[in-house]
């Protein structure tokens, strides 16, 4: 059964920031590393769901002509618009995947924190969904605690080996530490080939 919605709700009743995304330098340290693992400067269309109170979102727009943020809670996507108020390129809805999933394709979706909260019926739909609206090409960056938590079903290494499994995805970049695992994809192009790397999209190899 995936995580309750009332599970969110309660940890956002009369509090901004639960999990102290702005404050902590473990938070600051891996939105760094997900910045890194990317591998184009810039993308074109991007989705962030379960962007919480809009921290990556802050630090992924610049690299984007479009961001869509996106969170279930109420109070969390108010906090999102707030922040990031004065970037044009930024929108922010309220939605809950998987039932509810953007219209179009993106050449970028970014799964921070979020997989672990859905069972395996929800997971494979929210896969499934990411998966069809990536442009073949496009990158799926995954990063995940890896500790065990009460209200996670899976840990990062678990979902880790799960992703691998997925049709369609192709694993281009991994990085596994105790406390979180991050993993970068591509959509394969057609034929099933890999897109070009960041060395050989610049001609270096």
């Amino acid at each position: 059964m995936s995580t309750p919605a009332g599970y969110f709700e309660d940890m956002y009743q009369g509090v901004n920031d639960p999990w102290h995304l702005q404050e902590r330098w473990y938070e600051q340290r891996k939105y760094a590393l997900t910045l890194a693992s990317l591998p184009k400067s810039r993308f074109r269309s991007v989705f962030e769901p379960g962007c919480s109170v809009g921290q990556l979102t802050r630090l992924l727009a610049p690299r984007c002509e479009r961001l869509l943020a996106a969170d279930r809670i109420a109070s969390a996507v108010d906090t999102t618009r707030r922040r990031t108020a004065d970037l044009a390129q930024v929108e922010v809805a309220r939605l809950a995947v998987p039932e509810e999933w953007p219209e179009g394709c993106f050449d970028l979706i970014v799964l921070s924190e979020l997989l672990y909260y859905f069972d395996e019926p929800q997971l494979a739909e929210l896969l499934s969904r990411a998966t069809g609206s990536l442009e073949p090409g496009g990158t799926l960056v995954t990063v995940h605690w890896n500790h065990p938590v009460p209200e996670h079903l899976y840990t990062g290494a678990q979902l880790a080996d799960r992703l691998t499994q997925e049709p369609g995805l192709l694993l281009r970049a991994e990085h596994m530490e105790e406390d979180f695992v991050l993993q970068t994809f591509s959509r394969a192009l057609p034929g099933g080939a890999a897109p070009l790397s960041p060395a050989a999209a610049e001609g270096l190899v």
